[in-house]
């Protein structure tokens, strides 16, 4: 949004900045300088509506730690999934697998460049991504799988898609979701680590040289080489929201980032 007035001993240059808040959706709002984000000049509004999740894809790579000529996989193409993977296509990587049940995301991920996408209601998708993982990079499963659909269902399919030694990295909210998990023998054999990921932290073992302004920097980074505006598939009035959310809970597929406007 753009800073329409100041009260008293506020610097008047903030009045017409464009800015980005951590806030509920509001045509307007008060809140104090330290809790506003000043747009970079060369980014557009348009682009800047997604830095919140492209921080959090920042935050996922901070932690997943891809290392060159490894395989990975993102279960998940919503906007954070497609983040991450933009992310995860700018490493040397040996292969890079998506999964989403829609294919109108599945279709965006390879314009990325993902390696291949599945469905992973397909009852040969899980296979067929392992076999192209090990036909790759020669390891029997990925190195670094990320679930980020929101599904507690799919934790399952990323533990299988993982190899030995793999990361599992649970971006996923899952709320008030159960998590059922088949922690068998393979997931001790193959030492499977689980790791939790959740931008409100950076992970300690970074937190000497990493702040979160500087991944706040890296998010404004990438959005500029990513620009995710192409992802942008409605635009709607704020006062239509009830209209929008039926329509999303009725047609999930059709729609990737929606944009309301004041």
């Amino acid at each position: 949004g753009q800073v329409a007035e100041v009260g008293p001993g506020v610097d008047p240059a903030w009045v017409g900045r464009m800015v980005f808040a951590f806030h509920p959706d509001e045509s307007a709002f008060t809140t104090a300088p330290e809790d506003l984000i000043p747009i970079p000049e060369d980014i557009p509004p348009e682009t800047a509506i997604f830095l919140a999740n492209m921080e959090t894809a920042v935050n996922f790579v901070l932690d997943g730690r891809p290392l060159i000529a490894e395989s990975a996989g993102v279960f998940g193409l919503g906007i954070v999934g497609l983040l991450t993977t933009a992310l995860l296509a700018r490493f040397p990587l040996a292969a890079l697998v998506t999964f989403d049940r829609y294919p109108r995301r599945r279709a965006a991920a390879l314009e990325l460049g993902a390696t291949a996408t599945f469905d992973p209601a397909a009852p040969d998708a899980l296979e067929a991504a392992i076999a192209l993982v090990q036909q790759k990079s020669g390891a029997a499963g990925a190195d670094l799988v990320y679930e980020v659909s929101g599904s507690p269902q799919a934790l399952n399919q990323a533990l299988a898609l993982a190899g030995f030694a793999g990361r599992v990295v649970i971006g996923s909210w899952y709320g008030n979701k159960g998590v059922e998990l088949d922690l068998g023998g393979r997931f001790h054999r193959s030492r499977i680590r689980l790791i939790s990921s959740q931008v409100s932290t950076l992970t300690p073992e970074l937190g000497g040289r990493w702040s979160k302004a500087r991944r706040l920097e890296a998010a404004w980074d990438a959005l500029r080489k990513i620009d995710p505006r192409r992802w942008i598939t409605h635009r709607y009035d704020f006062m239509d929201a009830p209209q929008v959310y039926q329509q999303l809970l009725n047609a999930p597929e059709e729609a990737i980032q929606v944009v309301f406007e004041y």
